[in-house]
């Protein structure tokens, strides 16, 4: 399953830091762009992924606001 993010970052004092747009509470940083980018993705699976199991379903749901 393959999971398209927007992220956005920007060139702190000393690391690259980044939070995701759709999920703004996830944030991390990484001394270089790419490594800012793995630990992205690790961040994501972490806080999304740590307690579902292998044999998931996925259902888009429609909000009104």
């Amino acid at each position: 399953m393959e999971t398209n993010l927007n992220m956005i970052y920007w060139k702190g004092e000393k690391f690259w830091v980044g939070k995701l747009l759709d999920r703004p509470e996830i944030m991390t940083q990484g001394k270089t762009l790419k490594e800012l980018e793995e630990n992205m993705k690790d961040a994501y699976i972490l806080m999304t992924m740590d307690d579902v199991p292998p044999q998931h379903k996925i259902k888009k749901l429609s909000l009104t606001l």
